[in-house]
């Protein structure tokens, strides 16, 4: 599965939500693009109260304080 996760530069609950993403990369089929919130205007302005985000074909499917249990349910 391949996902968009957005983010930003010292971001406590981006830090542990990508934590969470490579963990379950170790046991499952997971890729993702990480996206600096701060380089983009109109991304910035989107997300910038929901980081971190986790989008998948377009559709936010994350955001917030992310577990593993999140982002187990998404792949499944």
């Amino acid at each position: 599965m391949k996902i968009q996760f957005y983010t930003k530069p010292n971001c406590g609950l981006c830090e542990e939500a990508e934590q969470m993403l490579r963990l379950v990369a170790e046991d499952h089929s997971l890729e993702w693009q990480r996206i600096n919130i701060e380089e983009d205007d109109e991304i910035h302005e989107k997300y910038m109260l929901m980081i971190p985000v986790v989008e998948h074909e377009g559709q936010v499917v994350a955001y917030g304080n992310i577990g593993y249990i999140d982002i187990l349910e998404l792949i499944e």
